[in-house]
């Protein structure tokens, strides 16, 4: 089978359920080969069953980000079997519950930076030596509304996480496009992702309606895919029309 991304081997991160999931979907129907990573190895397992089938093979190798040693050995496998990888799609990410500034505790605040920000760097450091032995690699790391223009709903060790990955994507542009590899910071406002389900006060069934969906997001992450090594989507801030932000 073929299609635009035929050839190319794609691996994301949180890859079980929202955004990951739905990414994952639209590469593989692109043609991709697309390799799932996530924590838990019987979700990641079932999310694999659901896309097997479409254009692209599809394959599941179960790491936690957080796990640096984890990171490097599920990216030796994936070299092993499959050639390296051309395509990052960092999406493992998570919010707490206590969040605000009077209630969050620092174990929670070091888990949202260890998933947030230092899972999305084990995943790129670990693809960087292929990438730059190839002269080409795409990175898409998906950042937050919340890192652009910080939220009060999401709290300050979230807002400040993703705006980390934010900058860490343009540092990545700046040393890496000598050798081809082009990074991506994909904003989304409010999507109706399982992370909602952490706010102190859970959206309506209405709420998540009027969100972004997971597709919509993936959307943009095939956007990005397609385009050719020519091209460096720096950046894209995508919101829901009824941004809450703007209330």
């Amino acid at each position: 089978m073929s299609g635009p991304l035929h050839g190319q081997v794609a691996w994301i991160s949180g890859a079980s359920s929202g955004i990951g999931l739905a990414s994952a979907r639209l590469l593989a129907q692109d043609g991709a080969t697309v390799v799932l990573t996530a924590r838990d190895a019987a979700n990641l397992e079932h999310a694999a069953d659901e896309l097997r089938g479409l254009a692209g093979p599809v394959h599941a190798v179960a790491a936690d980000v957080t796990d640096g040693a984890a990171v490097q050995a599920a990216a030796q496998h994936i070299a092993a079997g499959f050639g390296g990888v051309d395509i990052l799609v960092n999406s493992a990410g998570l919010n707490v519950a206590r969040r605000a500034w009077s209630e969050v505790e620092p174990p929670d605040w070091q888990r949202v930076f260890d998933v947030n920000v230092t899972g999305t760097y084990h995943c790129i450091r670990a693809v960087l030596p292929g990438m730059r032995a190839k002269g080409a690699g795409l990175v898409i790391n998906i950042a937050s509304w919340a890192g652009r223009f910080p939220s009060g709903k999401a709290g300050p060790a979230y807002n400040a996480a993703k705006s980390a990955v934010i900058a860490l994507t343009q540092t990545l542009n700046m040393e890496e496009h000598r050798h081809g590899i082009r990074a991506c910071a994909l904003s989304p406002g409010e999507t109706a992702t399982p992370i909602m389900a952490r706010r102190a006060v859970p959206p309506t069934p209405q709420e998540l309606a009027r969100m972004l969906q997971p597709d919509d997001v993936a959307a943009v992450v095939q956007m990005v895919a397609r385009m050719p090594p020519r091209a460096c989507v720096n950046e894209v801030v995508i919101t829901p029309t009824a941004n809450h932000a703007w209330r």
